[in-house]
Order: structure tokens, then C-alpha cells, then sequence
């Protein structure tokens, strides 16, 4: 890096990049191409990374959001423009130029639908400066853009398949190759990512041609078992052609979806995103697919046997995570008892040598909960904390992996009901815990705990990537998740993130017994 200090020069493989100074004593980069624009032919293809620039170029700015609908809980930033060609990533570097920092990539959040890398929430800054570590935050393709497979729907006509994972991995070259211009060191890169993010790093996990690519992960509830085969898919792809008005045994099809006005795309896929939750409980629309090629299996099946990367893996989930979707009466994952049932009974057909347990079985480790609770917990379970637990047992077996729990919520939110939600520990680990006046998050009170907690899971999650030990000061040592020796030290070891973090061992006892054995899954 060189420069002056209020313009940063990155001069790398790819190109020389003119960044900006950011507080803190940190510069950053935005906007950065690491693939061509996916439009025209393009769109529904394979990325094609960037060619090198040849010519010095303005980082000073985000590149375009993907295009989505608007979603007031996800706000994307003032000013940031929805386009197609959205391939961009961006990077906060500490200024004192000391080379072969660690680096953290990150993957948003958003139902595999929405989101970017410009959302305020998502300002490396103070991570950088604090963790002492290169952020990189990066957009990939959304919803139906990212997502659909229409391979086998429209079979020669030049459509590609796992394309929102095909840019992730097209991004993580990039960064292999370029990020020691930024001071970042290419043979520590932690990948981590929450929710949708968090899934697809679960599903990097297992993806053979990732090796290499990184060298540590962290999955913030990850939807781990949420990744479907290509019968599904296609049925998913069927159904968005029909939205969208076009009739797949048409010669034209090919060119028709190619040239379909980037809204109509958008809003076809956003009512497949919604149809199919509330037609198959349990299921997501998009979501990456198992294509025997770059995703061989399934992700939850190779991690649970232990065959994944191994990579150490630092891997949660919130208390709470179900009650944010009941309070936004979202359709994605089911909660009412006749929409769990509904769920149950499709997974058992769909895996009929699997024994699912009983009813009886299950509402044992709901015994001390409010009746109208119940759904919230089996929602949270199944759809998180049981694919989270999984992952954990079997990835323990190939590589140091440490668990954990979030279960802090501030008064307010503790109030309405929604404790410790999905998605309520970010602004904890961004250090970006008041996002502007008319936030209630802290309005009875609890910032200060907040603040506390905060640096310590940023202390933490920055050790880790570091290739250290995730510790904080005048804090328990996080004890790795140890599933073969119980009564050792370790034994399922989780870290519960609260007012004060303790290391509890094997948390999830009663949720294991009431659960079975069985990884439980669509195909």
C-alpha cells in the first residue's frame, strides 16, 4: 500500500485501487469488481472473474446492490443503487501498513434474498482497527438471480447452475491473489458469514474446490440443512418460469429470460421465495443445490460424518433465533403446530428409512416452556441450533471447532418479546450497536453492558481468525466442543454470550435426547 494518507494506493495483481481514509486510522477500498457485470448473455451464467486493470482506478465508492426488493429491517445504505451488475467487494485495511495481517471475508445475511455488503451495519472500521485484521465484505447474486437452476428446465439453453456460490468462491480467488496489496495475508483468511451468509459457508465446507481458498470459518446460524437436491430445484425453476410468463417448451425460452426486465425477474422470483415456505414448510426457495458436481452432497451429511474441509470452524446460534420471523410474520420457517406437522410429515416421506421421533419425544425438551412457545423452540431448533449441533459433532472430529450461544438481548428487546433473536448479535460483533436516532434498541437502558459485550466478541472472533485461541480479557477461555470424550474437559463445550460469557458444558443435552440421533433434512 502507498499513497497519501487521506488517499490509499493498493497496487495488486488486478489493478492499482485509490481508496479513502476511514476513522480510526483505518483506509478502505469499496467497490472493487472482482467479476464482470452478469448481464445479457451473462445473466444465469458462471461468473467470469475481472480482467486486470491497467489503468490506476477510484475505489472511493460501493458498487450496486444486487437487485431486491425493499425491505425496511435491511436497509442497504443512503444512496446505494440496485443493479445487475453487483460483483464487487470492498476492503478495510489498518493504516500502518504492516503487511500478512489476517484477513475475515464476509458473507451477508438476507434469505439467500436480500442484503448487500454496502449495508451501514456492515462498515468494517472498527473491526479492522480493534481485531487488527483486513475486513472484506462482498455482494454475490440474490434470490433468483443467484439461485434458480434453470439447466434442466430449459436443458441447451446455456444456463448455469449454483451461481451465488459460484461467486463466492470467484471472490475468494480474488482475494488469494490480490489481498497482500492490502496488507492482508493470503494464507490466513477466515471466511464468516450469519444466516444466509453463515449457510454458505456451512456449504463452502463441503465444497471440494474451496480448499485452499480459506483457511478458517465461522457460520453465525447457519441454515445448515437447508441446502436441496435438483429435484427441487427444477420444481423451483418450473414454477418461476411460469410467473414469469414464459413457456419453457418454447425455442424462444433461452432468449426470454435473458432479456426479461431485471424487475420482472426480481418480482417473479420474490413470489417463488414466498410460495414455496408456506407450500412446503421447512423449505426455502433459494438456497445453494446439490449438483453432484461443485456441491457433490449434501453439506449437512458431509459435516456430520466429518468429511468436510478441515478447517477450524467457530460455529453458533441464538437463543431466540424463531421469534424475529414470528414477529415479522414471515412464511420461512414454520411455527404453528399444524404448519410443524405439516413439515414433519413431508420429511418423513422423503426419507422413509429415517426414524423420525415422536411427538412425545420432541416436546420433552420443551417441558418448562409456554405452550405458545413451543412452536417458537421447535422452529428455532430445527431450522438452527440441530443443524448447528450437527455440524459441530462431526467437523470437532477433523479440525478444532468451538461452539457457541448467543443469549443476550437488551431490555427493550427482551420486552416485545424478542430476546435474543436471529440477527441480534451483528450489531455486537460490527461494534455498530446504535444504528441511528430513531433505533429503541437501548431506550430502557443496557448499552453500556452492551459495549462490553461487544469487545469481547469482537476480541474473540478477531483471536480466531488471527489463528489463535477465541479468548477475551478477564473472560472464561472458550474450551473447544469436544463430542467423543464425555466428562472431559470440552465435553460439547459452548460459550454462552451474556452479560457475563460462561462455558457450559454439553448445553444441549436435553435437546439432543429429545431430538434422536437422526440428521433430519429434505432432500
Amino acid at each position: 500500500m502507498t499513497g497519501t494518507a487521506s488517499t490509499p494506493r493498493a497496487v495488486a495483481p488486478a489493478g492499482v485501487f485509490l481508496g479513502t481514509a476511514a476513522p480510526g486510522g483505518v483506509r478502505v477500498w469499496r467497490g472493487i469488481r472482482f467479476a464482470l457485470a452478469a448481464v445479457g448473455e451473462r445473466r444465469f451464467r458462471d461468473p467470469v472473474p475481472a480482467p486486470d486493470l491497467t489503468d490506476e482506478t477510484d475505489a472511493g465508492d460501493f458498487g450496486p446492490a444486487c437487485p431486491q426488493p425493499a425491505n425496511p429491517a435491511i436497509p442497504l445504505g443512503e444512496g446505494v443503487l440496485r443493479d445487475e451488475d453487483c460483483l464487487s467487494l470492498n476492503v478495510w485495511a489498518p493504516d500502518d501498513e504492516r503487511p500478512g495481517r489476517a484477513v475475515m471475508v464476509w458473507l451477508h445475511g438476507g434469505a439467500y434474498t436480500f442484503g448487500s455488503s454496502t449495508q451501514p451495519l456492515y462498515d468494517g472500521t472498527t473491526l479492522a482497527a480493534e481485531g487488527d485484521v483486513v475486513v472484506v465484505t462482498l455482494n454475490y447474486r440474490l434470490g433468483a438471480l443467484g439461485f434458480i437452476d434453470l439447466s434442466t428446465t430449459l436443458p441447451g439453453g446455456g444456463f448455469d447452475g449454483n451461481l451465488a456460490l459460484k461467486d463466492v468462491l470467484t471472490a475468494l480467488r480474488w482475494v488469494q491473489r490480490n489481498i497482500a496489496a492490502f496488507g492482508g495475508d493470503p494464507e490466513r483468511v477466515t471466511v464468516f458469514g450469519e444466516s444466509a451468509g453463515g449457510g454458505l459457508v456451512t456449504t463452502i465446507l463441503a465444497t471440494p474446490s474451496a480448499e485452499g481458498l480459506f483457511h478458517r470459518a465461522i457460520a453465525q446460524s447457519s441454515p445448515a440443512s437447508s441446502v436441496y437436491g435438483p429435484e427441487r430445484a427444477r420444481r423451483v425453476a418450473d414454477r418461476f418460469l411460469e410467473i414469469l410468463g414464459i413457456d419453457p417448451a418454447d425455442p424462444g425460452a433461452p432468449d426470454a429470460v435473458r432479456s426479461a426486465p431485471v424487475d420482472d425477474v426480481v418480482a417473479a422470483g420474490m413470489a417463488v421465495y414466498t410460495e414455496v415456505p408456506t407450500t412446503d414448510p421447512g423449505t426455502l426457495a433459494f438456497a445453494p443445490v446439490i449438483d453432484g458436481e461443485l456441491l457433490p452432497e449434501a453439506p449437512i451429511t458431509v459435516l456430520r460424518e466429518g468429511r468436510g474441509l478441515p478447517v477450524p470452524l467457530l460455529i453458533g446460534t441464538n437463543k431466540d433465533e424463531a421469534s424475529l420471523f414470528s414477529f415479522m410474520k414471515s412464511p420461512l420457517i414454520p411455527i404453528t403446530s399444524e404448519r410443524i406437522e405439516q413439515m414433519f410429515a413431508a420429511m418423513a416421506a422423503e426419507n422413509p428409512g429415517v426414524e423420525l421421533p415422536s411427538r412425545e419425544q420432541v416436546l420433552t425438551a420443551y417441558e418448562h416452556v409456554r405452550h405458545r412457545a413451543i412452536g417458537l423452540g421447535v422452529a428455532r431448533d430445527i431450522g438452527f441450533r440441530l443443524p448447528t449441533l450437527w455440524v459441530a459433532e462431526g467437523h470437532s472430529r477433523v479440525a478444532p471447532t468451538w461452539l457457541y450461544r448467543f443469549d443476550h438481548a437488551a431490555p427493550f428487546l427482551r420486552l416485545i418479546g424478542l430476546g435474543a433473536t436471529h440477527a441480534s448479535e451483528l450489531p455486537y460483533l460490527w461494534g455498530a450497536l446504535v444504528s441511528g436516532p430513531k433505533d429503541l434498541t437501548f431506550r430502557l437502558g443496557g448499552l453500556r453492558v452492551a459495549r462490553e459485550i461487544s469487545a469481547r466478541m469482537q476480541a474473540r472472533w478477531t483471536a480466531f481468525a488471527r489463528g489463535e485461541s477465541p479468548d477475551a480479557v478477564a473472560s472464561p477461555s472458550w474450551t473447544p466442543f469436544d463430542a467423543d470424550t464425555p466428562g472431559a474437559a470440552g465435553d460439547r463445550a459452548t460459550l454462552v454470550i451474556d452479560r457475563t460469557d460462561r462455558v457450559v458444558d454439553d448445553l444441549d443435552r436435553n435437546l439432543r435426547a429429545a431430538w434422536g440421533d437422526e440428521t433430519l433434512s429434505f432432500r
